[in-house]
């Protein structure tokens, strides 16, 4: 080779390097988010404050990564399913959001790894955990590891359509029943005055999670009851669940005060937001998310002038003091959060989007996007009246789900279960005797406890 061309390989070569990065890094984040869509808020917290910042702190360190969104828009039982798919093959996104209660089923079925074992020591050296409590971290915790971190919590409550009550002669302002038959009769005087289905509590496989948290679990915390006993044993049959199926019955059957055929459709949770919105529903049991982005200005499921005809009251038990714990009123909290794809190729930056998502600077970014009560201690709640007043009033009258690898198969049967009752298909007598044969043949006839 001649010197004149040894001379111009070894420019080109110059020139090749110099425009190869040091370090270049691809990264995807999944959640059940889209742009104008459901959770908006949280995708356009993602691409418009948390991959910028990132990719120019990656930047500043050498790091050449690029950071993509993939919005996904279906349910969450389907995002579900995907995650477990995903997981077991070693496809998916580097960084996905998770529910907690999902934690020990996918654990325990080798689909998920504590954070510490796929991205090592500077995982445990991370300063965020200082502000992130012992029982928040438990959301995304399973037997002592911790497999995610918690973004933060909710409460859940009864939405009111302050219009519709004062239609039925009640003032919204000060609505707050007592009992069941409180919550009952003021469904039935927005019958009365022409509203077309009054009260919406969750039921059904097709509601998915919703069901449960939203619907079964509050009525069933209200009997004195929870889905275990204090020994930690399932109750599979008990007076409690009878009258919870005895309510949904009354609500969808007999007394038509509810959107069966929602209860029943695949697209029945939006079907129940649409209902709210259009002024169908009065009564409305959901989380504090409600509120936050599904009912919020510009989203699909907007209220009309929403801080004037929308309010809110506590949940209460079948009959005062009646409640789980003796209590009034009742409530459950869940929690999600973002976790680790076990089989990333880039564990050490993965980890770095990671914390850098639940760093304090992103999280109170976050709150100008879609205000929310975060896991750190250090981020708080915005000026923001409905989350300041239900996370003080709530929060002390809450319950968490179990902590239990077969809760996601039980909260299956529970679905089920008030699907039988709801479509009128069973008698609760006869739903509650079929519920107590599956979720024996789940957790075993050891770990079940009739009351």
């Amino acid at each position: 080779m001649s010197n004149r061309l040894r001379a111009l390989y070894l420019g080109l070569a110059a020139v090749v390097a110099t425009a190869i990065p040091a370090y270049a890094v691809d990264l995807t984040i999944t959640c059940r988010c889209v742009i104008g869509g459901v959770n908006s808020a949280g995708a356009e917290w993602i691409t418009k404050s948390v991959i910028p910042a990132f990719t120019d702190k990656m930047k500043a360190e050498g790091k050449d990564v690029k950071v993509t969104l993939n919005q996904f828009a279906g349910e969450d039982a389907q995002l579900t399913q995907q995650q477990a798919l995903d997981f077991s093959t070693g496809a998916g996104p580097d960084v996905a959001g998770f529910d907690g209660f999902l934690i020990p089923s996918f654990a325990e079925g080798g689909l998920l790894k504590p954070l510490d074992e796929v991205a090592g020591p500077d995982v445990d050296k991370w300063d965020g955990w200082s502000h992130i409590s012992d029982g928040i971290k438990a959301i995304m915790s399973y037997k002592g590891k911790i497999y995610g971190v918690p973004g933060g919590t909710d409460v859940r409550m009864i939405f009111t359509r302050k219009d519709l009550l004062k239609k039925a002669g009640i003032d919204g302002d000060s609505f707050q029943p007592k009992s069941w038959a409180e919550l009952l009769d003021a469904a039935r005087a927005l019958k009365k005055a022409g509203v077309e289905f009054p009260l919406q509590l969750d039921a059904g496989v097709a509601m998915g999670e919703a069901t449960t948290m939203q619907g079964y679990y509050m009525a069933i915390l209200g009997t004195g009851e929870s889905l275990r006993d204090k020994d930690g044993k399932w109750i599979v049959s008990s007076p409690g669940i009878l009258d919870t199926l005895k309510l949904y019955k009354t609500i969808y059957v007999d007394e038509k005060l509810g959107d069966q055929r929602a209860q029943l459709l695949a697209d029945g949770r939006n079907q129940s937001f649409a209902n709210f919105r259009d002024g169908k529903t009065g009564l409305l049991v959901e989380g504090d998310w409600f509120y936050r982005s599904v009912t919020a200005p510009k989203s699909e499921f907007a209220v009309k002038d929403r801080d004037t005809v929308m309010g809110w009251a506590k949940m209460p038990a079948e009959k005062p003091g009646a409640g789980v714990n003796g209590q009034d009123f009742v409530t459950i909290s869940g929690g999600t959060g973002y976790v680790l794809n076990p089989h990333t190729k880039n564990p050490a930056e993965a980890w770095a989007l990671l914390a850098f998502m639940n760093s304090k600077d992103q999280l109170d970014a976050q709150q100008t996007f879609q205000p929310g009560i975060k896991a750190r201690d250090d981020v708080p709640v915005p000026n923001n009246p409905f989350l300041t007043t239900t996370s003080a009033t709530l929060l002390p009258l809450t319950t968490a789900r179990p902590n239990d690898p077969n809760y996601n198969k039980v909260s299956e049967a529970i679905q089920r279960m008030t699907e039988a009752v709801v479509s009128g298909e069973m008698s609760p007598e006869d739903a509650m005797a079929q519920y107590k044969t599956t979720v024996t043949g789940i957790v075993g006839e050891a770990n079940t406890v009739s009351l």
